[in-house]
């Protein structure tokens, strides 16, 4: 979940409540988005959710794993990130001042290193902005997507360890 989270800029309850129904294909990109309900994300507005390797690499891992929820334990839907697992690795790690919340601040911070446009940021990021739609064009979906893969490509994380 927090792989997922830092490579998508999700919240907290938008990553714990993820569903599989909110998938939607994307043939021409040959991949695939989610958009979020309005009544799960914090400003009240639905959110497409792009995905960039690493995060399609954890959808994929989860993929058949349960018929509704993409992250669950033990067959039940995660109601909470900030769970004892997490305080536990977190501290096995040495980051024991790093919060959830700081997951989403570090895939913003990634995205302005690799200066993606601020227009940008806020989409992967899920912000308000009046330029949201969950209508995207395949353009542009594969403008964002070439955006969120940015994190990826100059990075050393691609072994998968998170930096704060």
């Amino acid at each position: 979940m927090a792989l997922f989270k830092v490579n998508t800029g999700c919240r907290e309850q938008e990553v714990c409540s993820l569903s599989w129904a909110w998938e939607k294909h994307v043939p021409e990109l040959n991949t695939s988005i989610f958009v979020i309900p309005a009544d799960i994300v914090k400003n009240g507005m639905q959110r497409v959710v792009i995905l960039n390797s690493v995060a399609k690499s954890v959808i994929d891992e989860l993929r058949g794993q349960h018929p509704e929820f993409v992250f669950t334990y033990k067959g039940n839907r995660v109601l909470t990130m900030n769970n004892s697992a997490w305080q536990s690795a977190r501290k096995r790690v040495g980051l024991k001042q790093v919060r959830i919340h700081d997951l989403k601040h570090t895939f913003g911070r990634r995205l302005r290193a690799e200066n993606v446009s601020f227009e940008d940021r806020q989409d992967l990021l899920g912000h308000k902005s009046s330029r949201i739609t969950t209508h995207y064009s395949a353009a542009e979906l594969g403008n964002l997507i070439k955006a969120a893969e940015r994190v990826c490509e100059n990075d050393s994380r691609k072994s998968h360890a998170m930096t704060f």
